[in-house]
């Protein structure tokens, strides 16, 4: 017995380096059961509760498909219920969470934005959450700054990239398309400092030192800023072959094995 290795891919970036601000990219999303049950039957058990609010939250990984950086992933959750609400008691996070969903099908399915005719609207039916796992789109990512000098900054869906605009055809192509960063500012601090911590010296009065290490990134799930929840043993139950919404066999929409 002997292994070849000389088919095997490329190694993985080094760990600590995140996705540069800005890139765009072929990714799939697959979604982490965090043990809450959703609003329908096949969400059961897919949502993860927040750690400091009444929100329930889908929680997704992203894995880049092709081009440069290839097999990188980042993690994101997308607020689904609760939360803070607007002035008509409406969740403010699902809102941005539904446009969001609703972006990604266009851009997974070729659907024209300004399309309302019936079988547009059709398609962006889902008749559950469990739908989006799987799903491949084009994505711009960017990197988020973090809101506390302990947490490292991470990548996120900076706007899923749709059929109208240019970037779009050559991403689903596979094509490499220059990068346009973000630049997101710092977001402000939510919490107070921990205990100990002293604000940084002034680039003025700094000593020399070495660089300091990335933050942990890339080949392995960062920390979150809040500890994760892990997923039950037990995966959400399976859908029925006869659900709604095109689904075949496996529970699956038809429209993501395209």
């Amino acid at each position: 017995m002997s292994y070849d290795l000389n088919d095997a891919q490329p190694q993985m970036a080094p760990i600590g380096e995140l996705i540069p601000d800005g890139t765009f990219a072929k990714v799939r999303l697959t979604v982490r059961p965090g043990g809450v049950d959703g609003a329908t039957p096949m969400d059961a058990k897919l949502l993860k509760a927040s750690q400091s609010s009444d929100a329930k939250m889908l929680d997704c990984e992203f894995t880049i498909l092709e081009g440069p950086h290839a097999r990188r992933k980042f993690w994101q959750s997308f607020t689904v219920a609760g939360g803070k609400v607007d002035e008509k008691g409406q969740s403010i996070g699902w809102k941005i969470s539904k446009s969001t969903f609703r972006a990604m099908v266009d851009s997974a399915l070729g659907l024209d934005p300004r399309d309302e005719s019936p079988d547009a609207k059709a398609k962006r039916v889902l008749p559950g959450l469990k739908h989006l796992d799987g799903i491949v789109f084009a994505a711009r990512i960017m990197v988020e700054p973090a809101s506390n000098p302990q947490y490292r900054d991470q990548n996120r869906i900076a706007n899923v990239v749709l059929p109208d605009e240019p970037q779009h055809a050559p991403i689903m192509r596979g094509e490499t398309v220059p990068p346009e960063p973000v630049n997101a500012p710092p977001r402000k601090t939510t919490s107070a400092p921990a205990p100990g911590w002293q604000a940084p010296t002034p680039a003025w009065g700094a000593q020399p030192q070495a660089p300091s290490a990335a933050p942990a990134w890339g080949a392995q799930e960062p920390a979150p800023q809040q500890p994760p929840q892990q997923p039950p043993a037990q995966q959400p139950p399976a859908s029925p072959p006869s659900a709604p919404g095109g689904a075949t066999a496996t529970g699956m929409p038809a429209w993501l094995n395209g």
